[in-house]
């Protein structure tokens, strides 16, 4: 399997124009992660680097062909005192296969607070995943061996009264990474779309069709992609074929550093029906 290296590596063709690396995969469509992070490299090399980002907002509206190369036009939406902000649009065959919008700040001073991570088993602790996984997630381990992925048992899980469906995973990256914080952020990307969709599944044992439609992640306060990251995850609906779940992400010393939102695809299997 190719690197995270490898999989986020971008060409830079012309000023505004990126091409993304080819990585071979298991998976019969170009992993969404992967074009996020991408989208998010290109993206950040537009842009000064006094500015840090702060939030992304994808669509994923075709699938991607993983043996061939996706090229990102960035466009120069603002250029503000306190704010940048960049539009991509990810093409694969002329067409656009992945649209997003991307902020930057250069950082202020506020008030501060956020919501408790909650008490759940720490990841040294937990068993090892191949003896508990159903063979039908151990893919998980076998697409992404870079990286340390560990579903928290649902017996584990403590339920929340009134969510619908709850799933928790720890996850890193296993080799270390620059100190620059657009790297563990680019991580981050590709991390966040890792399992999320699962949430929404937990509860619902049918085959179905998956795959990502919407993306939406805030970075809350620096963080490192290769230290250990609770992915605290719930579904608070799925209705119409589609599933819309959310994740928190703290790092192991409390501090919520990113949330995420997505929508997915979750239908019934439909022969020759494209997402």
């Amino acid at each position: 399997m190719a690197s995270l290296e490898e999989a986020l590596k971008i060409e830079r063709l012309e000023a505004d124009i990126f091409r993304g690396a080819v990585v071979p995969t298991q998976l019969p469509r170009t992993f969404g992660g992967q074009v996020a992070g991408q989208a998010l490299i290109s993206a950040t090399r537009t842009v000064d680097p006094k500015y840090t980002v702060h939030s992304l907002h994808a669509y994923f509206l075709r699938p991607g062909n993983p043996t061939q190369a996706t090229v990102y036009l960035v466009d120069r939406i603002r250029e503000g005192r306190s704010f940048s902000t960049r539009r991509v649009t990810g093409i694969q065959d002329g067409k656009a296969i992945f649209t997003m919008e991307a902020s930057y700040h250069v950082g202020d001073r506020g008030p501060e607070h956020q919501s408790v991570m909650p008490v759940v088993a720490k990841p040294e602790d937990l068993p090892d995943p191949e003896t508990f996984l159903p063979e039908a997630r151990k893919w998980l381990l076998r697409e992404w061996p870079d990286f340390d992925i560990r579903l928290i048992p649902e017996e584990l899980v403590v339920k929340q009264h009134g969510w619908a469906a709850q799933q928790q995973v720890w996850f890193r990256y296993r080799y270390q990474l620059p100190d620059q914080q657009v790297y563990h952020q680019s991580t981050l990307a590709y991390m966040s779309d890792m399992t999320l969709l699962g949430a929404a599944k937990v509860i619902h044992p049918e085959s179905t069709q998956n795959a990502s439609l919407d993306h939406a992640l805030w970075f809350l306060r620096p963080f490192k992609a290769n230290e250990w990251l609770l992915y605290d995850q719930s579904s608070p609906s799925a209705d119409m074929g589609r599933g819309l779940t959310q994740g928190r992400i703290f790092d192991v010393e409390g501090r919520l550093v990113a949330f995420v939102v997505q929508e997915g695809l979750i239908r019934y299997f439909q022969p020759n029906v494209e997402v």
